[in-house]
């Protein structure tokens, strides 16, 4: 007869203990851009709602800015980096293909050696990687995860391109995830329409820029496309989330979706009927639209600016290239 195989299992919940952020220098207002796209000051906030951006230094790369969210936060979790024996980096920004910014990241601030792997699920990306790990730690494959939202989308943007170069900024989100007594991460709505992967992305391949045949690739949209789509499909999506976590829209301390466009956020509060007590994260205005890393960014300023939400539940939604989309509701640490 076989041997039976052991079988690991985890604690029966998780938590978001803390945050960690690290955002571009450089602060880059809609003047500075609007010569090669020929719009205004005005029309970008407008449309957006962006007043101005934040990008980073040319040699301040994605693992950089991720490395100082990360260490952040760490430290705020008062976990010992040792102890930390998972790393999941979303991002779409690696400045190689290989190997994987988490391997890094994970070395430079004290956890090597965790399991560390990144993933591209696009603006969606942190919220994919929020359920992963609730998954693992539930499962007893890891104690401690360290999930990190970091894009540099300035290396991959055409000043010149009137359909997103001007949305883009560049930072680096964080969250140290653990074990919990009480549930702190509700089930994810997650999935994706590979239909509409010519939606948004990237305008060429490397291997076309390689042999000359086209400038260097850049993100590009097609707007009102990816608009309607994050508007209708994303709002039922959000409701989706809301019930699986067995709550009521009025139960929400805070509602941080990713921080694409200004009037989406605002479409989305109203379509979910939003109380006035729900404080929205609105993070764009001064950041811009920074990917995967938006969601823990908006989370970190939301409990620097709202300390009194902590313990609050919050509904968290990503949506982006692919398309690909996750939702869920967490407590706030």
């Amino acid at each position: 007869m076989s041997a039976t195989l052991t079988q690991l299992t985890g604690p029966a919940y998780t938590r978001i203990y803390s945050y960690g952020a690290a955002r571009g220098e450089n602060a880059v207002p809609n003047e500075d851009l609007i010569g090669p796209i020929d719009s205004s000051d005005e029309w970008i906030r407008q449309r957006t709602g962006i007043v101005t951006r934040v990008r980073a230094d040319k040699e301040t790369d994605a693992i950089d800015l991720a490395t100082d969210a990360a260490a952040e936060a760490i430290e705020k979790a008062g976990v010992p980096a040792d102890q930390v024996d998972l790393v999941i980096v979303a991002t779409i920004s690696n400045p190689k293909q290989t190997p994987s910014i988490s391997a890094i990241v994970a070395d430079r601030v004290g956890a090597n050696p965790a399991a560390a792997y990144d993933i591209n699920a696009a603006c969606a990306g942190y919220a994919y990687a929020v359920a992963q790990a609730d998954a693992l730690i539930k499962a007893g494959a890891a104690r401690y995860a360290l999930v990190i939202g970091t894009e540099k989308l300035s290396d991959i943007v055409d000043p010149t391109d009137r359909s997103i170069s001007f949305l883009l900024g560049d930072g680096a989100g964080a969250a140290l995830i653990g074990p919990s007594e009480t549930p702190g991460i509700a089930p994810a709505v997650w999935g994706s329409d590979g239909s509409k992967a010519d939606a948004v992305g990237m305008n060429h391949t490397l291997t076309e820029f390689r042999d000359g045949e086209v400038p260097w690739p850049t993100l590009r949209q097609e707007g009102p496309t990816v608009f309607r789509w994050a508007v209708w499909e994303m709002a039922k999506v959000a409701r989706e989330a809301l019930d699986k976590a067995g709550i009521e829209a009025s139960d929400l301390a805070a509602f941080i979706p990713h921080q694409a466009n200004m009037r989406i956020i605002d479409e989305f509060a109203k379509q979910l009927k939003l109380p006035e007590t729900t404080v929205i994260a609105r993070d764009i205005e001064t950041t811009g639209n920074t990917s995967a890393a938006s969601i823990p960014l908006a989370s970190h300023r939301l409990m620097e600016e709202h300390p009194e939400l902590s313990g609050g539940l919050a509904l968290q939604i990503g949506f982006g290239a692919g398309l690909v989309f996750a939702a869920q509701v967490v407590v706030l640490p």
